[in-house]
């Protein structure tokens, strides 16, 4: 299936790219006019309200062209630290762009509990349906930066999963294996490629 994800951030582009291919799905930017989409984001608890705003709000701008009928992907992805009472949560992008994540580790620098979760809603829209799936990636805030691949949070957070490494340490191949968007969207791809859609 040829899918358009709904974002500015090429990142999460070439990551969704790189997850869906094997599975037999081509994802490209959704340009209107030749730009990506400027999203309203709603002041919201939680990152599900936000995606699922996103996801109405790119119907409306391919509605009546030749974009109309296309297959719609969005996400919304968030960072929620224990001991910050789930902060940055549903403001990760604005928090990262305000602050950075020297801000995060200086908040965090007396924390004996470093636990974190990243979560991911992801969006489809497919002949007039909506499909919602959530990944989830449970690991700990480091101590310092490390890694300079993947982009947002991933050089300062260690994946329960992983090796000890931060994510900005991995591979792509290695970090879309276990991360929240690489869950969220395998869910998707399944619920695509079943016989009952």
């Amino acid at each position: 299936m040829h899918i358009l994800f709904a974002t500015g951030n090429e990142h999460k582009v070439s990551e969704a790219a790189a997850i869906l291919a094997p599975l037999g799905h081509e994802v490209e930017p959704l340009l209107i006019q030749g730009n990506p989409p400027e999203f309203i984001e709603p002041q919201a608890e939680g990152i599900e309200e936000v995606a699922l705003s996103k996801i109405e709000q790119a119907r409306e701008l391919v509605m009546g062209t030749k974009l109309e009928d296309s297959i719609i992907l969005v996400e919304d992805s968030g960072l929620f630290i224990d001991a910050l009472g789930g902060f940055p949560g549903p403001y990760s992008s604005y928090v990262e762009s305000t602050i950075g994540l020297p801000g995060i580790l200086q908040l965090m620098s007396a924390e004996p509990e470093r636990g974190a979760e990243f979560r991911t809603i992801a969006v489809i829209s497919i002949e007039g349906n909506t499909i919602t799936e959530t990944g989830t990636c449970r690991g700990k805030i480091s101590k310092q930066l490390s890694g300079d691949t993947g982009f947002g949070y991933d050089p300062i957070f260690i994946p329960e999963d992983g090796d000890g490494r931060t994510c900005g340490e991995m591979s792509s191949i290695e970090k879309s294996s276990i991360s929240h968007r690489g869950r969220a969207l395998k869910a998707i791809s399944e619920l695509l490629n079943s016989p009952s859609k």
